[in-house]
């Protein structure tokens, strides 16, 4: 855990040893505030725009409600 003050101080050198895998706290008044850890690339597959175009469907009513419903929300 290292303070806030030393952090300022020491920035390069602890984003060095973050990146080299370590995980450091800062704190703040002894209490820990944030973690510094390596950035990882996404491991999730890549957005495609329009990859569902045609596969789904949306009703015609989809903006109606319903009065059975609204006279739930309604309390009624």
């Amino acid at each position: 855990m290292v303070n806030i003050g030393e952090a300022k101080a020491h920035l390069s050198e602890l984003v060095d040893r973050a990146a080299a895998g370590e995980e450091i706290t800062i704190a703040r008044a002894g209490k820990p505030v944030v973690r510094l850890i390596a950035y990882q690339e996404s491991t999730l597959p890549k957005r495609i725009p329009g990859a569902w175009k045609g596969r789904v469907r949306v009703s015609r009513d989809f903006d109606e409600l319903p009065e059975s419903i609204a006279a739930g929300f309604r309390g009624e």
